[in-house]
């Protein structure tokens, strides 16, 4: 029986390029999980969008002096050409800005509220005297109380990572006018996350197989106490709130809305198929998995503000499992988009081909610490191990099987026990590449693979084709009909994480249809097969004349 899997994979704000470790973080791990399991016959809905609403938005129309609407648009088309450029295959990547969404989000507020949970109180909030309004988080900065990070946002610290109010912050100075803000009151509607501590709590002890950094600090939030939390701001960017109330000037949060964009989406792929009610095969189904592909800033928000919605919400089903990154580093700094810290997408796919910069950073995802990352490192994971390893195993098996059978699989014939051996190992990784992708542990997942093939090309060395082709035929093609079905094996383990080239690959290997009609399956070639034209896989870096020397 086939699974659902919902994959939900962070909404990016529209308000500047992502960088690689956004891409590392959660849209990389996301692709590769889902693809998984697709070739393994599951059903799976992998939704995400332009998160479009917000104050990055209109904090950087303001620098331009442009409409939010103009960034949007800008950023989102730049988002949708990566995601292709890169092969990451969604069932639907829309935004935050669409019809559909306002709607959902306003039902989830107007539940939330009948049901006693969204109620409405009296805060104080900073006023920017100069600028003659109130002021939402991200237009105040200061220093951080947490650890003195002199550029902390009001909502957010990327020193330490810690959420924040803006009146936390230490020296607090308005971004529009620099000036130094005031306190005044305002109204706003709060969610009451305090009602939900005793549920959240066991619900997150009945989680298994979670990231020991992303359990501990959910479980950290309940025991510190929960505080009910502002989800409206005073801005004019935004959805409009559904209850009375409030006045002018203020709409629902954006992280209050970003988060409902999971079930908003799975809606709209629902009515883009002409299928209105197959979103309720993933959200009101107990059977299916549902997994949050994130970076770990944005725990709080899917391990304990989003599963509370839902508990509000009622009869919608919780996460599975939030297996949040850790940061990736650059030169000892953290990534940000906001600080310009970190290759942009955009700048990456100048410099490598898409399936080697694929490679090199699912390699380094940084699954449980942070991981530095540097031109250096994706160099020579692409030339060392993709080129040297895997790309090389696959131009000398086929190379050689063009020029001693004329590019037909041979007949295997009579084996011997180190035939038999090496095509058990890559049956062999394939399945221990699901079982680490089937616990998110991704990494290891395309290591057990690239091992393999370490181990395929040692069993060449040991056999020498080259040698027996011009004194033993019949043992050459032993030895060449095992390396092909191992090789065939170990594409289906690495084309999650190699899409493009695993497709090639597959084509080359005379194979009919896509990888997809063949499925997570140790498949061996049958003999007589015609392989396709046969070309190079891979570049070195140093010979691949992309974009900028290696850094």
């Amino acid at each position: 029986m086939s699974r659902h899997i919902l994959v939900s994979v962070a909404w990016p704000y529209a308000s500047g390029s992502r960088h690689l470790g956004h891409l590392a973080g959660a849209y990389l791990p996301a692709d590769i999980f889902a693809r998984y399991h697709r070739l393994a016959g599951n059903r799976v809905l992998m939704v995400s969008g332009s998160d479009v609403h917000g104050t990055p938005i209109t904090v950087r129309a303001d620098e331009e002096g442009v409409t939010p609407q103009e960034i949007v648009d800008r950023y989102h088309a730049e988002f949708v050409a990566g995601w292709d450029d890169l092969a990451v295959q969604w069932e639907l990547f829309t935004s935050t800005g669409t019809p559909n969404h306002h709607e959902v989000t306003r039902d989830i507020f107007s539940r939330l509220h009948k049901n006693g949970y969204i109620d409405r109180r009296t805060s104080e909030q900073f006023y920017d005297p100069e600028a003659g309004r109130f002021l939402p988080d991200r237009y105040v900065e200061g220093t951080c109380p947490h650890c003195a990070y002199r550029e902390a946002r009001g909502d957010q610290c990327d020193g330490c990572g810690r959420t924040l109010d803006p009146v936390d912050l230490i020296d607090a100075r308005s971004k529009l006018s620099g000036a130094t803000p005031v306190i005044r009151e305002t109204d706003h509607f709060y969610l009451r996350l305090s009602d939900f501590s005793e549920r959240l709590a066991d619900w997150l002890h009945t989680r298994k197989g979670w990231r020991k950094h992303v359990m501990n600090f959910s479980l950290g939030w309940i025991e510190e106490g929960l505080q009910d939390r502002a989800i409206t701001r005073d801005i004019d960017w935004g959805i409009d709130i559904p209850v009375e109330g409030l006045g002018e000037g203020k709409k629902i949060y954006v992280w209050f809305d970003a988060v409902i964009g999971y079930l908003s989406a799975s809606k709209e792929w629902s009515r883009i198929r002409g299928t209105p009610d197959a979103w309720k095969d993933w959200w009101k189904n107990p059977e299916a998995e549902h997994y949050y592909f994130i970076g770990k800033d944005n725990i709080p928000f899917h391990t304990i503000i989003w599963p509370a919605m839902l508990l509000g919400y009622g009869g919608l089903e919780l996460p599975t499992n939030v297996p949040a990154n850790q940061y990736v580093t650059f030169k000892g700094g953290k990534a940000s988009a906001s600080r310009g810290i970190g290759l942009t997408i955009g700048e990456a796919l100048d410099d490598y081909e898409p399936d080697s910069l694929r490679y090199a950073l699912a390699a380094n995802l940084p699954e449980n610490s942070d991981t530095e990352i540097s031109g250096k490192e994706i160099d020579r994971r692409i030339d060392e191990e993709l080129v040297a390893t895997w790309g090389n195993l696959v131009n000398r098996v086929l190379s050689m099987t063009v020029s001693v059978f004329d590019g037909r699989i041979p007949e295997a014939g009579e084996t011997g026990p180190e035939d038999r051996k090496a095509r058990a190992a890559a049956r062999q990784a394939l399945d221990e590449a699901a079982a680490r992708i089937e616990r998110v542990e991704l990494r290891a997942g395309l290591r057990t693979a690239m091992e393999a093939a370490g181990r395929l090309n040692a069993y060449l060395n040991a056999t020498e084709p080259w040698k027996t082709a011009k004194t033993d035929r019949a043992r050459t093609a032993a030895v060449l009909k095992t390396a092909l079905d191992a090789i065939n094996h170990l594409k289906t383990a690495l084309a999650p994480y190699l899409p493009i080239t695993s497709e090639r690959l597959h084509s080359m290997l005379g194979l009919p249809g896509t990888l997809a009609d063949h499925g997570w399956a140790a498949v061996d070639i049958p003999p007589g097969t015609t392989l396709g034209a046969v070309s190079t896989l891979y570049r070195k870096v140093e010979t691949a004349g992309r974009g900028r020397p290696p850094k």
